[in-house]
C-alpha cells in the first residue's frame, strides 16, 4: 500500500491569513492593558497574555509548521541527520526566537506560557526542529535574559533574536552529566578575561551556535561555589567541535562535542558573577524543564496525528481498524495521556506567568511535568507504531522517528530518575529534612 502521511491538517486550523511577519508583541495582544513591573523571571514591562492571546499564537505558529515544516522537511531533517539551516532566520522573522526576551532587544516580551504554545507546535510537525529551537531560545537566550547585564543583552540578544545567531548551552561533559558540579572544564584568569579549557559533550546546536553559554570551574576546589557561567563566541580561537554526533532520535538537531583550547573569554562576558555558575544555572533549570515539556506534548499530538487517521482508514475482516476495541483502547489512553499531560504543563506556566511579580516557581511542578509528560509521549510514541503495525515499523512513516525523538526527553534536562530525585528532596526540603 502506498505510504500515508501524517494527515496533520485535519487537526489543523483552516486559515486564510497571510504569510507571518515579525511583529511586536503588541499585536498578539488586543487593546491596550496597564504594564506591571516585571520580575526577574519576566520581560520588562511583562503582563501576563490572555488565552486569546496565547490562541492566536498557536494559530500562528501552526500556520508556521504547515508552511515551513512539511512532512519532508521533518523526514529530511530526520533521515539526513542535518537541520535546515535557513530555519532560523524563517523563525527569526516569525518572533519566535526571543518570546522570552524584552522587546528592546528584538523580543516579544509573552513569557512561558506562550514558549510552551510555540515549542508545542513546532515539536508536533519535528521534534528535532523543536529541540533545536528550544535550545536557542530557552537554554540561550532565555538564560541571557534572566541573568546577562544591560551591555550583555544589547550585544547578543538582537542577533539570537533575529536567528543571524545561533545559540547553545553547554554544560554536561563526558564524566560530568547529572552530577554536572564533578565537571573538568577549569577557567582561569588572565589579563582581562579567562582562558576556558576541556571538553562538553552532546551540546545541542554546538556544530552550529555562534554564542555558546558555558559553565566552568574559576575556581576547581570550591565545588559548586567555584563554578562560572560565560558566554563564549564560538569564532574564538582555539574553540572547535570535535564531532557530530549520530543520536538514535531527535536527527537533525544538530549535537556535538566541544573542545575548548585556551579559549580566551573577555570578563565582560562573564555571565552573572564569578562562581555564580551553580546560581545561574539553577535560575533557568527549572523553567527549563517546564518549557521543555511542551516538546513532549507536541510529540504526543504527533503521535495521534499520524495514529487516527490510519486507523480509520485502514481495514482489515471488513472493518476499519479503529472499531477494534483493543485499538479503541490505545487511542483513549493516548488522547487522555496527552490531555493530562497538558493540563499539568500549562497550569504551571499560567501560575509562573500569573505570578509574575513574585513569581513562584516549584521545583517539584516544573521537573514533574516533564517527568509525566516525558514518559507518556515515548509510550504514545510505542503506540502509534503498534496502531499502525507494519507500516508502523516503517521508516517512510512518522510513527517510528516520533518514538525516537521522544525518548531524548527522558533523559535530557535531567534524567527521569534525576527528577524523581528533584522532587523528593523538594518535599525534604519544605518539611525540614534532607
Amino acid at each position: 500500500m502506498p505510504p500515508i502521511s501524517p494527515c496533520r491538517a485535519a487537526a489543523l486550523l483552516q486559515s486564510t491569513r497571510p504569510p507571518l511577519q515579525r511583529i511586536p508583541r503588541a499585536a498578539f495582544v488586543a487593546g491596550q492593558r496597564q504594564l506591571r513591573s516585571a520580575s526577574t523571571k519576566h520581560p520588562k514591562g511583562f503582563t501576563p497574555p490572555t488565552n486569546d492571546d496565547l490562541e492566536e499564537l498557536r494559530e500562528r505558529t501552526i500556520e508556521f509548521a504547515r508552511r515551513e515544516i512539511t512532512f519532508d522537511v521533518a523526514q529530511s531533517t530526520d533521515h539526513d541527520n542535518e537541520f535546515p539551516n535557513s530555519m532560523w532566520q524563517k523563525l527569526g522573522e516569525a518572533g519566535f526566537l526571543g518570546l522570552t526576551a524584552d522587546e528592546d532587544y528584538g523580543g516579544l516580551g509573552m513569557g512561558y506560557q506562550a514558549h510552551c504554545v510555540v515549542l508545542e507546535e513546532l515539536s508536533r510537525a519535528s521534534g528535532s526542529i523543536g529541540l533545536s529551537y528550544a535550545a536557542h531560545s530557552q537554554l540561550c537566550v532565555n538564560q541571557l535574559q534572566l541573568n546577562g547585564t544591560d551591555e550583555q543583552k544589547r550585544q547578543f540578544l538582537p542577533g539570537l533574536t533575529s536567528g543571524e545567531k545561533i545559540g547553545a548551552l553547554a554544560m554536561s561533559e563526558h564524566n560530568a552529566g547529572s552530577d554536572v558540579v564533578s565537571m573538568k572544564t577549569t577557567a582561569k584568569e588572565t589579563d582581562g578575561g579567562y582562558l576556558l579549557n576541556g571538553h562538553k559533550m552532546w551540546i545541542t546546536n554546538g556544530p552550529d551556535a555562534h554564542f555558546i553559554v558555558v559553565y566552568a570551574k574559576t575556581d576547581p576546589d570550591a565545588g559548586s561555589k567555584g563554578m562560572t557561567a560565560f558566554i563564549v563566541d564560538s569564532s574564538t580561537p582555539g574553540f572547535s567541535c570535535a564531532r557530530k554526533l549520530d543520536k538514535l532520535g531527535m536527527r537533525g538537531s544538530n549535537t556535538g562535542e566541544l573542545v575548548f583550547d585556551n579559549v580566551f573569554v573577555p570578563s565582560s562576558n562573564i555571565l552573572g558573577g564569578v562562581g555564580k555558575g551553580v546560581r545561574v544555572l539553577m535560575e533557568g533549570l527549572d523553567l527549563e524543564r517546564l518549557v521543555l515539556s511542551s516538546g513532549s506534548l507536541g510529540l504526543m499530538k504527533a503521535a495521534l496525528d499520524v495514529t487516527l487517521p490510519y486507523v480509520h482508514e485502514r481495514k482489515q475482516f471488513g472493518v476499519p481498524l479503529a472499531q477494534n476495541q483493543f485499538i479503541q483502547g490505545k487511542l483513549a489512553d493516548m488522547y487522555t495521556k496527552y490531555r493530562a499531560s497538558s493540563a499539568f504543563t500549562y497550569s504551571v506556566a499560567r501560575a509562573i506567568d500569573e505570578s509574575h511579580e513574585d513569581p513562584e516557581i516549584r521545583t517539584q511542578d516544573c521537573a514533574g511535568a516533564i517527568l509525566y509528560a516525558a514518559e507518556r509521549a515515548t509510550e504514545c510514541g510505542m503506540d502509534a507504531i503498534q496502531c499502525l503495525g507494519g507500516m508502523g515499523y516503517m521508516n517512510e512513516m512518522a510513527a517510528g522517528r516520533i518514538m525516537r525523538d521522544a525518548k531524548l526527553y527522558e533523559i535530557g534536562a535531567g534524567t527521569s530518575e534525576i527528577r524523581r530525585m528533584v522532587i523528593g528532596r523538594a518535599f525534604n526540603k519544605e518539611f525540614g529534612t534532607r
